[in-house]
């Protein structure tokens, strides 16, 4: 068996003529959370790589890196990563907009809101794809989390994409943005249908939110503990801090908490 790789050395092979040693030590960097003073700058260097590309020109390299430095926490990144929204493999796109969220920087929030144009007419699938023309679902979240409010409007048009998992993505954005009790429940009738996949979807975009009306249902639908379990953590460590401010080591200082954790131990 192969030794792990050391920090030091995923930096050396970011900067190695291997493409293979780059795409991993682009992984290592990002799953590993590297504190070297080196890594945030290399990893935005490799955003640009051209050498390491697929036969239906995707950007490896590329996808790896905007993925780290979502997990590296350095708004450094933030232009960069905004300007991989005009790279054309979608997933590096993907990648982009979901580290631009984690980072939780309002500059990029313009460029989101450029893709909302056309609105649910112009989110269409492309042809022989899996995918959409752009990464509707994570632009909405985004805006979302980064309370862009100015949003709102053409955000809830997206409420009626006829891909749950986009209309999901928008009620989860307008629950963020405004509070209001029918968007967090248009997400708990997810947690009913019939597709696995779906109520996963359902369970992730609660588990950013902070709607425990949602916690008896997410602890009984038709899915993984695992899942479960996280989502009822995220809403918990939400509505602590909504309830208890600095002291979120506190859980009966909030509302629901001690219900909520009944729940999860239920889980267990």
């Amino acid at each position: 068996m192969a030794a792990p790789l050391t920090e030091a050395e995923a930096i050396a092979n970011l900067q190695s003529a291997d493409p293979g040693l780059r795409f991993y030590a682009a992984w290592w960097l990002g799953k590993y959370r590297s504190t070297h003073p080196e890594a945030v700058d290399l990893l935005i260097e490799a955003l640009g790589d051209e050498s390491d590309r697929t036969e239906d020109g995707g950007f490896p390299l590329r996808r790896n890196s905007a993925r780290a430095l979502g997990k590296l926490g350095d708004t450094r990144a933030v232009p960069a990563l905004v300007d991989c929204l005009e790279c054309p493999d979608y997933y590096v796109r993907e990648a982009a907009v979901q580290s631009l969220e984690a980072l939780g920087d309002g500059r990029c929030v313009p460029r989101l809101l450029d893709f909302l144009e056309g609105g649910v007419a112009a989110a269409e699938r492309v042809p022989g794809k899996p995918h959409l023309v752009q990464p509707y679902d994570g632009i909405l979240e985004a805006l979302g989390t980064l309370q862009a409010r100015e949003a709102s409007a053409q955000i809830a048009e997206f409420l009626e994409h006829p891909l749950p998992r986009v209309a999901f993505a928008a009620a989860r954005a307008m629950y963020q943005l405004t509070g209001e009790v029918d968007y967090g429940q248009r997400l708990v009738r997810g947690l009913e249908g019939d597709n696995l996949q779906l109520r996963r979807a359902a369970l992730m975009d609660l588990s950013a939110t902070d709607y425990t009306p949602a916690a008896g249902a997410i602890a009984e639908t038709l899915a993984e503990n695992s899942l479960k379990l996280i989502a009822l953590k995220g809403i918990l460590e939400r509505h602590i801090a909504e309830h208890s401010g600095d002291r979120a080591d506190d859980f009966t200082a909030a509302p629901q908490a001690e219900d909520i954790l009944h729940l999860m131990d239920g889980l267990l």
